[in-house]
Parts: structure tokens; C-alpha cells; sequence
């Protein structure tokens, strides 16, 4: 081979690489785009299923905070906006009579840590969120379809939350002989 072919090769190989490298950088962007559609949707799917779950324990829920409780009013999905500290919550449910005491359950398809910690972000939150239940004493439930682990429900037990598991379709308080729940509002703790 020449010095000129080989200086010519070199060229072209040069273009070669300049053109795939376009090329790359094309796909790269289509990927980007694909995958954030891709998210988008399973966004949506994830948020659909999540509804579906709620509406699915609602009923149950509803009939274990009445007869275990003594809870005379629920509501499925509660938002506040007080103090630009928005809060949205799966289940509310409160008695104003002499128990005087409001249960925020949460719904969970897949228990993990970190749902665990946006549940007790919630409860810390609640009397701030809503100020309307701030003289009652304030527990939490978590109502979950599946957990990778016991250890997320003993550490869900040991922060003091309520369980509740799904079975043969329906919900069902899930806790050990002598759970002891923690009573969340800090306004009454002290």
C-alpha cells in the first residue's frame, strides 16, 4: 500500500467514523425519546393499577375501621393543599364522637422501604396537612397485595403502623397479639 492509499483510507475511514458517529447519536435520541414515552406509560399503568388496588380495598377497609375501630366516617382519596403542603391520602377515615381519633390508610401493591418512608412522611405531615383532625389522635394503616420480605412488615409493625393484607380477595387487619400502634399526632403526645 501507498503512502496516498493509505493517507486516502485514513480519510475515508475518517468520514466512516464521523457518519456513524451521527448515526449513533440519532439512535441515542430516538432511545431517549422511546423511553421516556415508554415511562410515561408505565406511569400511567402503574397509576391506574394503583387506583384499581384502592377502590379494591376501600370497602374492606371501610368495614374494619366500622366494626374494629368504631369509625364513623371514611373517604377514599383525600387531598389537602393547607400551607402549600399538598398531601393526598388513599383512605381517611375519623371519629369525632368520644374516641376522637382519625386512621390514614395508605394502599400499597408492592411494599417496599420506601413506601414505608412516604407513609411516615404522611403521619408526620397529617396535622399540618390537616388541621381539622389536629385535636385527635392520629394512627396508620398499611393495606399491601405483596412485600419482597418479612422484614418490611416487622419494620413496618415496629413504626408503629397498622397491617393489612390482602386475602382470598379481600383486606384484613394483619398484626401480632399485643401490637401496640403509635399514636402519630405530636400535638396530643405531649
Amino acid at each position: 500500500m501507498t503512502d496516498q492509499e493509505l493517507k486516502d483510507l485514513v480519510a475515508s475511514l475518517s468520514v466512516a467514523q464521523k457518519e456513524t458517529d451521527r448515526e449513533l447519536k440519532e439512535i441515542n435520541q430516538k432511545l431517549r425519546k422511546k423511553r421516556t414515552k415508554l415511562g410515561e406509560q408505565f406511569y400511567n399503568f402503574e397509576n391506574k393499577f394503583g387506583i384499581f388496588e384502592e377502590g379494591q380495598a376501600f370497602p374492606a377497609m371501610r368495614k374494619i375501621l366500622q366494626e374494629r375501630f368504631g369509625i364513623e366516617t371514611t373517604c377514599q382519596r383525600v387531598e389537602s393543599a393547607v400551607f402549600d403542603e399538598y398531601q393526598e391520602i388513599d383512605v381517611l377515615a375519623y371519629s369525632n364522637g368520644t374516641r376522637n381519633e382519625a386512621f390514614v390508610v395508605e394502599v400499597k401493591s408492592f411494599l417496599n422501604d420506601r413506601d414505608l418512608a412516604q407513609v411516615l412522611n404522611i403521619m408526620e405531615k397529617f396535622p399540618r396537612a390537616f388541621p381539622e383532625h389536629a385535636n385527635k389522635k392520629l394512627y396508620g394503616i398499611v393495606a399491601y397485595v405483596e412485600v419482597p420480605n418479612q422484614e418490611i412488615l416487622q419494620k413496618t409493625l415496629d413504626a408503629g403502623l397498622y397491617l393489612a393484607a390482602i386475602h382470598d380477595e379481600h383486606f384484613q387487619l394483619t398484626v401480632p397479639n399485643g401490637f401496640q400502634p403509635k399514636q402519630f399526632n405530636p400535638l396530643l403526645n405531649k
